[in-house]
């Protein structure tokens, strides 16, 4: 096969197969057709400055966050990277921060570095 088969978009396994135009996860039964999928990844995401944010952009956080369940903070001025861009109501962005480790980060407290 010269198309190569992505993860699935919903647990990421890495076992996926295709059924004629559809893509199929055995490990979490998700089914999705690529097409649709190209469609409605066009996700845009502001940061506290207003600029447009992409997967791989670098981030630097504005503001002190603390970590929900830790005693933990994530002090303003911590640095990031933007691994993923989910259309959520909070927690936009999928980062790597300094220092933490993954985490989501909502998109307002974030500003492009």
């Amino acid at each position: 096969m010269s198309e190569t088969i992505p993860n699935c978009p919903a647990c990421q396994s890495e076992y996926v197969y295709q059924d004629q135009n559809l893509f199929i996860c055995p490990e979490c039964a998700h089914e999705w057709d690529p097409a649709e999928v190209e469609a409605e990844e066009t996700v845009n995401v502001k940061d506290a400055n207003g600029a447009l944010l992409a997967e791989g952009d670098k981030v630097t956080v504005v503001k002190d966050l603390k970590i929900k369940g830790s005693s933990q903070v994530i002090k303003i001025g911590t640095k990031a990277v933007v691994r993923r861009i989910k259309d959520a109501k909070d927690h936009e962005l999928d980062c790597k921060v300094d220092g933490v480790g993954e985490m989501m980060v909502t998109a307002k407290f974030v500003k492009k570095a």
